[in-house]
């Protein structure tokens, strides 16, 4: 006689339990998708940004006509041309001079970039006291207490007067955007402000603090919205109507003014960061909890440990999870170090989209390989070779510090007796 048994509720839990699994699973797919999504999406704002400085130089050249400096023959014309919200250089000559060929010259060189203007009327050189000199006006909007609205050039060649127009054109804090904002060097301290129309009102909240840091950092203010690429950098979120104010030091570390904006916690935080008091703030994946394979994974956090202070010759890759040629690559890459398992020599990759690179390495495209010698990290070699199994290899072979135990310099495997 043949007995059926049946076990009541054991499928339907189990299948509870398959639909659970494969709800976990498309979740972890989804979060991986949104992180992927993000690492384009800022991809693709740098190459955004990229593009439309290309496309404004692409058309001031092409715009360009006329002289690059305008005569101003009355104080009307000076006063009026003065009025323009820009910073303008203007060159007083009553004669030729060594001094005029250079502004002439450096007005030609920066005319789609600075404003100029010259004049040679005897009551504007008795007006400004000056019969051979060049002075910088401010823009009017930016007129305060704490500094003079003008300056005077008071060097003679062209070295000089660049010198002194990047010191002094931008002001104790200069208005960034995106069109200037490589004129602002690091050091540099930039408060964000979420409303336009209080750009000024906060940049005078500044001034009360920072004369007496000028020299020691780059000061200035811009708008949230048009740096909102900056903030995801700093994996900060605005909120609040305050200004938020985030540094980046001469190795271009990133710092956080955690605080409320006061201008007590502005004079705080500036003296914590010229003191090097404070943690710079670090993108980073978690560390691996599993690293055993023959590729190490790299992340910010344990960058130094795993890779600077390893003791062993270092090649690592820094790759994008969506880049097609990382992805093609990874295979080719895994090879290689299964191959030099045996080897004194570190091969490791990197996120560089998930994780700050460290400011030593030039990274621009992916992937971007770079060799680092055992006993000088603290100078990367970028590979320029062909991205196979072979070629790597005898890369590797030709520098390591020590000859390979499997391969001579050559690349080729040795022979064992």
């Amino acid at each position: 006689m043949t007995v059926f048994v049946t076990v009541v509720g054991k499928v339907p839990l189990a299948a509870a339990n398959v639909a659970n699994r494969n709800l976990q699973a498309q979740l972890a797919a989804t979060n991986a998708a949104n992180r992927n999504l993000q690492a384009q999406l800022d991809a693709m704002n740098k190459k955004l940004d990229d593009l439309t400085q290309e496309v404004k130089d692409l058309q001031s050249r092409l715009k360009i006509s006329g002289p690059a400096s305008k005569q101003l023959d009355s104080l009307k014309e000076l006063e009026e041309y003065l009025q323009v919200q820009e910073t303008t250089l203007i060159g007083f000559f009553g004669g030729d001079s060594s001094l005029k060929l250079t502004f002439q010259a450096y007005a030609d060189k920066y005319r789609e970039k600075k404003r100029f203007g010259h004049t040679s009327a005897a009551d504007l050189l008795k007006k400004y006291g000056v019969t051979d000199g060049i002075i910088l006006f401010r823009a009017p909007q930016y007129a305060n207490k704490f500094e003079e609205n003008q300056v005077e050039f008071d060097g003679s060649g062209i070295e000089e007067l660049t010198t002194f127009v990047k010191g002094n054109f931008h002001g104790l804090v200069g208005h960034r955007t995106r069109d200037n904002a490589a004129e602002f060097n690091r050091p540099v301290v930039v408060a964000y402000v979420k409303n336009p129309e209080k750009t000024n009102h906060w940049r005078s909240q500044m001034l009360e603090v920072v004369p007496p840091y000028a020299g020691m950092f780059s000061f200035a203010i811009s708008s949230k919205d048009e740096f909102q690429h900056e903030h995801n950098e700093y994996g900060y979120d605005y909120t609040g109507d305050k200004p938020v104010v985030l540094a980046r030091d001469e190795r271009n570390q990133k710092f956080i003014m955690k605080d409320e904006f006061s201008i007590e916690n502005l004079k705080a935080f500036l003296d914590d960061l010229k003191g090097g008091k404070l943690e710079p703030y670090l993108k980073s994946e978690p560390v691996p909890e599993d690293n055993n394979g023959p590729v190490k994974v790299a992340v910010a956090k344990n960058f130094e440990d795993l890779i600077t202070n390893n003791g062993k010759d270092t090649l690592i890759e820094f790759y994008s999870p969506w880049c097609r040629d990382c992805k093609k690559f990874f295979p080719v890459y895994d090879e290689l170090a299964e191959k030099l398992a045996d080897e004194d020599v570190f091969i490791a990759k990197f996120d560089a989209t998930a994780n700050d690179v460290p400011p030593e390495f030039e990274v621009r495209d992916f992937p971007t390989l770079f060799w680092l010698p055992k006993d000088s990290k603290s100078k990367p070699v970028k590979y320029e070779g062909i991205h196979e199994v072979n070629e790597l290899l005898k890369y590797i072979a030709k520098h390591a510090t020590i000859e390979l135990k499997g391969f001579n310099r050559d690349g080729e495997p040795k022979i064992v007796d």
